[in-house]
């Protein structure tokens, strides 16, 4: 059976942040995820890991400018430098919290530009970001997004990911592979899970549709646990849902694993 990481921008939100890390491990969560650490102090959720006994399991780097909408300047001609200062933030918080994952994201294809040229950027970009976080024992990761929730996302099938995984030749740079955004670009979840289980370095689940508890809606999650098992996954599966109500109330599925 996974280990299972409780998102902590998505999860406990009836709770301000940083007391959603002691809500989590109450619940039984032994990890945590989120998208942005930069808002709070490396060393305040340094404690807040530490106080109670979490493992942080995955965060995001060079996000852009997300408030205005931007969602990833990875594969953004013309912000290599931005990219790059970001890598450095993003590994000084990662070594404060003992993080051994980062997932680069990709970004919105920009206005002007060709696919390809996007697409050589952000290989470029993790040639340049793989050796440092080497030096630093940080995975990489790229994830598709499903164009529903993220239109005009780059990065948006397993096959596109394993393209750039594999031209860029970093053994430091695998595949999140979301269960929920592959749900709806791809669907035929067992065969990704079997097909690119030699690229996974983490897996994040949620309900379709709607995004909530993965109990909720159309995938049969218990089955696809027993096929990460068949496959030998031994990381994290980061619970990246809303729940429809409050979090405790919720979490039956998990309870009942």
């Amino acid at each position: 059976m996974p280990r299972f990481a409780a998102n902590l921008s998505m999860m406990f939100t009836e709770l301000p942040f940083l007391e959603r890390f002691e809500a989590a491990a109450a619940a039984g969560f032994t990890g945590v995820e989120f998208l942005f650490p930069y808002a709070y102090a490396k060393e305040d959720l340094a404690a807040a890991l530490t106080n109670n006994g979490l493992t942080q399991a995955l965060f995001n780097f060079g996000q852009g400018a997300w408030d205005d909408g931007e969602r990833g300047m990875g594969a953004l001609p013309g912000r290599e430098e931005e990219f790059a200062v970001a890598l450095d933030t993003a590994l000084d918080y990662a070594a404060a919290l003992k993080c051994p994952r980062l997932h680069a994201m990709a970004g919105l294809t920009p206005a002007g530009a060709t696919l390809e040229a996007c697409r050589q950027t952000l290989i470029e970009n993790l040639r340049q970001a793989a050796p440092k976080a080497a030096a630093a024992d940080v995975t990489l990761l790229l994830e598709p997004l499903n164009t529903q929730d993220v239109p005009g996302y780059f990065l948006t099938s397993q096959a596109q990911a394993r393209a750039i995984i594999e031209e860029v030749g970093a053994a430091n740079l695998r595949l999140q592979l979301d269960l929920y955004h592959c749900q709806i670009m791809e669907g035929d979840l067992a065969r990704h899970i079997r097909e690119y289980a030699d690229i996974v370095g983490h897996v994040q689940i949620a309900g379709v549709p709607g995004r909530h508890e993965p109990n909720v809606g159309e995938i049969n999650y218990p089955f696809l646990f027993d096929v990460l098992d068949e496959v030998g996954y031994q990381s994290w599966v980061g619970c990246e849902y809303r729940p429809k109500g409050d979090t405790g109330a919720g979490l039956g599925w998990l309870n009942a694993l």
